[in-house]
């Protein structure tokens, strides 16, 4: 309901107004779409399509109290929307990156043959909780994508490790 201090703050109220469930809907992408009649649409998918545009994951653990297990968790969760928006992830032999995606690489991923659901040109946004593994992420992402940038938004909690990793013009 609201933030540290135990008071309704201002995306809280605003969400109440708008009639949204929480205020975690200021930090997802419908407002900035526009109406379903000019072509503006969010879509939930749970099966493997080709050719969207944007990939946004707003996916977060539980948080435990334990550091490094919500890190951990975060970390698989955010490997697990790459995977899903590039397909299988393919590693260059002794980059600084590739120990951080090894971690969390998982028995779970997609079939080599598969490409994922993002097209060419198209953008992924993924939550994290920040940590020493997000680096490793934007550094491997920045050689699939043309621009990737970090980004906590404004709704977010000043108390919230939680940042979007925004990754723009898939190659």
């Amino acid at each position: 309901m609201s933030g540290a201090g135990g008071t309704a703050d201002f995306f809280y109220r605003e969400a109440q107004r708008l009639g949204y469930v929480a205020r975690s809907a200021f930090k997802v992408a419908c407002q900035n779409l526009g109406p379903l009649e000019k072509g503006g649409v969010v879509v939930g998918v749970d099966c493997k399509e080709r050719g969207f545009s944007v990939v946004l994951s707003d996916m977060c653990p539980a948080v435990s109290g334990i550091t490094t297990k919500d890190e951990a968790i975060s970390c698989e969760l955010g490997m697990r929307a790459l995977s899903l928006a590039i397909g299988k992830i393919k590693l260059k032999e002794g980059s600084d990156y590739s120990a951080t995606i090894e971690k969390y690489q998982s028995s779970t991923e997609p079939d080599p043959d598969d490409n994922g659901v993002l097209r060419r040109g198209g953008s992924l946004v993924i939550k994290f909780l920040e940590n020493e593994d997000v680096p490793g992420f934007g550094k491997f992402c920045k050689e699939k994508f043309k621009k990737v940038s970090l980004l906590r938004p404004k709704a977010t909690r000043s108390s919230s490790r939680e940042i979007y990793m925004i990754c723009e013009g898939l190659r």
